[in-house]
């Protein structure tokens, strides 16, 4: 009997996912994975006069992941942090392990502007996406340098924030990839970059069977995607919008930025020093543990 697994994605959070779909990886292994892409940019446009938004708390953390609480989709998969914070705000999901894509953020100025290195950005706005991995990444790559009431974050979408800060009215954005390799192709300066893991969530009912095969077939894409890197950097160009995807080509993109491997258990030691992290900051509400927010029961049967 195939049985059938609904899951969102975005961009290069869910490389493994289209590469398995398209690879037949998963009919192979008796499952079937429909695959809802959020956030599509495609055919945006840059808004001349973005709003830009201040406090975190006006931005609700489950923004663009609802398709589990909606019924729609079974899974997703996003920041570490993220989803810890997700998991309190869910009605409907759970972590159940931690993903396959190791993610970079990193933080650009404009050409030629006068922010160089990271002391530069002290009370300085940086343009984020409130509750996503540019958010905390930015704050766990900038509390090195400045004082925390010196980081000033502000929440804009990528492509209002990029072209903000190419006309120099705000100071930087945090950028994953492809948008990386875009700024570096047109010039931006990068000041800071940092890798992160990340987890799936899913909701309660997920079919462990089902899941045991979607991640056997997650396991094959990555083999297949680490053999050879370039070849499936075009589903992240095509994600972009039409008017940055004609700027770059596979060849541009650095390699060894892009890391895969092969999903596992999430731990309490890991889920602990990310929900403190989180506490201290105020993003996350201080009366939760990991058995209520984490449900590894799926992966440990997936990795059986």
């Amino acid at each position: 009997m195939t049985r059938k697994i609904v899951s969102e994605a975005i961009g290069v959070f869910a490389l493994p996912w289209f590469v398995a779909r398209d690879e037949g990886l998963f009919a192979a292994e008796g499952v079937e994975v429909e695959i809802i892409e959020t956030h599509d940019t495609r055919h945006a446009v840059a808004n001349p006069h973005p709003t830009i938004i201040e406090d975190h708390r006006l931005v609700p953390a489950v923004e663009g992941h609802t398709g589990v609480d909606q019924h729609k989709a079974d899974v997703y998969r996003a920041c570490e942090w993220g989803q810890v914070r997700r998991s309190q705000d869910h009605s409907n999901g759970r972590i159940i392990g931690k993903r396959a894509a190791i993610l970079s953020q990193a933080i650009f100025s404009a050409p030629g502007s006068r922010f160089t290195y990271p002391q530069t950005l002290r009370n300085e706005k940086v343009a984020v996406r409130f509750h996503h991995g540019s958010h905390y990444a930015a704050l766990q790559a900038l509390e090195g340098f400045l004082q925390p009431d010196e980081i000033k974050l502000v929440h804009l979408s990528h492509i209002d924030a990029y072209e903000a800060v190419r006309r120099g009215e705000i100071a930087a954005i945090a950028l994953m990839e492809p948008w990386i390799t875009l700024a570096e192709k047109e010039g931006f300066q990068r000041i800071i970059e940092t890798h992160y893991t990340g987890s799936e969530i899913a909701t309660p009912d997920l079919d462990p069977e089902a899941w045991a095969a979607a991640d056997r077939a997650i396991r094959k894409a990555v083999k297949l995607i680490n053999a050879d890197k370039r070849k499936y950097v075009h589903y992240l160009i095509d994600r972009l919008p039409v008017q940055y995807a004609k700027l770059i080509t596979p060849d541009d993109f650095y390699l060894p930025r892009l890391r895969f491997v092969d999903p596992e258990p999430y731990s309490p030691e890991e889920f602990q020093a990310t929900y403190d992290w989180l506490i201290k900051w105020g993003l996350a509400e201080p009366n939760s543990t990991f058995s209520e927010l984490v449900e590894n029961k799926v992966s440990l049967v997936a990795a059986e």
